[in-house]
């Protein structure tokens, strides 16, 4: 894939939650991964690709952590005020891209701080796939295992269906106008935002789903880093 065919973006990060099911001494972002933190390792792939025009991190006011990094001197990486929730992160970012210059139509790719392991591959695969889409859309992974619904008690209710049902993943790729439109509208009226897709789907969008690799894996619990680990260490 000649990556010179492939549209320029901005790359938006929301890193400003504090990981508490990872009941570590810092947020999940910052803790060690190999040889270096995992928001490091996330930023890599970005950082390394040639159509990249900049990075906007969203982070609490009071990090002490981003500032040590060595890539916190990065010209290409600008800081935003973090949010009380991803949404609200979100929509910092995306006025942060404004201000930088940034167009409606530009695509922004949102993606999890703690989601180190994304492939070039994927990467250049959404920016193909979604070049010329009138929505945009996200990285996303057909469900394997059996569903169950469960009732109030815990027991199984139904077996849902999955042959329709997918895992989405990150990056989410969303022209910068439309998703802040979305963001803004779904806030003022209290929807519950999960996702950048959740948000253009209640604008009444379809976003696209675009097929990619299932160890695009984001780092929530304590076993998802010792798996990341050994993934990284069978690669050595």
């Amino acid at each position: 894939m000649n990556t010179s065919d492939l549209p320029s973006f901005w790359v938006l990060i929301p890193a400003a939650g504090i990981g508490s099911r990872m009941r570590a001494d810092r947020p999940k972002q910052y803790l060690q991964l190999a040889d270096k933190t995992i928001i490091e390792h996330t930023l890599a792939c970005f950082l390394s690709h040639p159509q990249l025009r900049g990075v906007v991190i969203s982070l609490a006011v009071d990090d002490p952590y981003w500032p040590n990094l060595p890539c916190a001197n990065d010209p290409r990486i600008l800081r935003a005020e973090g949010g009380a929730e991803r949404a609200d992160s979100v929509l910092n970012g995306l006025l942060r891209l404004y201000e930088l210059g940034a167009e409606d139509q530009d695509w922004v790719l949102v993606h999890d701080a703690a989601r180190p392991n994304l492939a070039r591959s994927d990467l250049d695969l959404l920016l193909a796939e979604l070049a010329d889409d009138p929505v945009g859309g996200l990285l996303a992974v057909p469900v394997r295992d059996t569903l169950k619904r469960a009732s109030a008690d815990g027991r199984v209710q139904a077996t849902v269906d999955r042959s329709t049902i997918w895992h989405a993943f990150t990056p989410q790729m969303f022209r910068l106008g439309a998703l802040q439109r979305a963001l803004a509208d779904a806030l003022i009226a209290g929807v519950a935002i999960t996702d950048e897709a959740s948000a253009l789907e209640w604008a009444g969008q379809a976003p696209r789903l675009i097929e990619g690799r299932a160890d695009n894996l984001k780092v929530t619990r304590p076993e998802d880093l010792q798996s990341l680990n050994l993934l990284w260490h069978g690669r050595c």
